[in-house]
């Protein structure tokens, strides 16, 4: 039979450890767990779920704890996950008919990321390579990546994350990256991920330069390109940037006509700019609701890393603030109705307030 390994790097992590463990241990084969100098509750924790555990001195340099721990495993595969994320549907089959297919292939997971945007909790998905066969390792000080040329299956895997919410790792992480770019300048990967970083802290005109040499050097077809002309995109919106803006959406336009995001990023873009200069933008004045239709037209998707509602419920609260702005309140009034009977919270409230004046 064809085993799977559970294979974790670990610091202080009694908070969340026993959930990623709970959710997976009838799933794997064996528990590997390396340990890179907890000082709490996480390896008593690791041990009462039949972990194997392992030290190991941390040195600055995820790749590094993740491939000793990889080599500890002695099953077929090894399913690499983090101690904030959980799986959360029944995908036991799924796996094992992954696995039993015998080919060289990595499996995707579906990971939905809990973040706080706007004082309001949203969610986000991305595809994942976390199901690996053995041998495979691991490249890069932080966000770190997959080095093989195996082809890569999306799977029915759903695991939940909310470690955004509970730690801010910005500057740990800015500061493993600026030195993985001191050895490799024009690393188009790591260029992005610095200017994640500071888009993190709101130094949007650092990010700004970052995703700029990114995009800069970054492949037509590269497995990223979507969320950095998205994050880039947003930044140069809140710096006001907006001919640049202008130039990235018309490059883009065509590559990403079936992104919801790339549009929900347009027309936000395209109120800031307007409301800049309404002399000089007017006539580009249609193309907010023009994005906010295009969402709704390809609606939620899986294709790209996405944030949930850009296809939907954001599209539909954006388009009732546009017509609700131009006094158009009874149509206004339906899209917000749409975003609420889809249970978001911002349309509700709009919609109650709207009632009462």
């Amino acid at each position: 039979m064809t085993t799977l390994a559970l294979v974790m790097i670990v610091k202080n992590e009694e908070r969340h450890l026993g959930r990623c463990l709970q959710s997976v241990k009838d799933i794997v084969d064996e528990i590997i767990i390396v340990d890179t100098g907890s000082t709490d509750r996480t390896k008593d924790i690791a041990s009462s779920f039949g972990a194997k555990i392992f030290d190991f001195k941390w040195i600055d340099d995820f790749s590094a704890a993740r491939n000793y721990a990889l080599e500890q495993s002695t099953s077929d595969w090894n399913l690499v996950l983090d101690a904030d994320e959980y799986v959360i549907n029944q995908c036991e089959s799924t796996i094992r008919r992954f696995l039993e297919k015998d080919e060289k292939k990595i499996g995707r997971i579906r990971r939905i990321d809990e973040f706080i945007q706007n004082g309001e909790k949203r969610y986000a998905q991305s595809y994942l390579s976390r199901l690996l066969p053995k041998g495979v390792k691991y490249v890069g000080r932080v966000h770190e990546q997959i080095e093989t040329d195996l082809p890569r299956e999306d799977l029915d895997i759903e695991v939940y994350h909310d470690g955004y919410i509970a730690t801010d790792k910005t500057d740990r992480n800015l500061n493993l990256l600026l030195l993985e770019l001191e050895k490799d300048p024009f690393n188009d990967y790591v260029l992005y991920q610095i200017g994640k970083q500071y888009k993190l802290k709101q130094q949007l005109r650092q990010a700004e330069r970052y995703f700029e040499k990114s995009y800069q050097l970054v492949p037509l077809y590269s497995w990223y390109r979507h969320n950095l002309v998205v994050d880039y995109l947003y930044t140069v919106r809140g710096n006001q940037s907006f001919e640049k803006g202008i130039k990235l959406i018309e490059t883009e336009q065509n590559s990403l006509a079936d992104s919801p995001d790339f549009h929900f990023a347009c027309g936000l873009f395209y109120m800031d700019l307007i409301f800049s200069d309404v002399n000089q933008y007017i006539h580009l004045f249609p193309l907010i609701e023009q994005s906010f239709l295009r969402c709704l037209a390809i609606g939620d998707t899986a294709k790209y890393d996405s944030v949930k509602g850009t296809g939907s419920f954001l599209a539909l609260y954006n388009l009732g603030v546009f017509h609700e702005a131009l006094g158009n309140v009874n149509k206004a009034i339906s899209f917000y109705q749409k975003a609420a009977d889809l249970q978001y919270g911002q349309a509700i409230k709009r919609l109650e307030m709207l009632n009462r004046q």
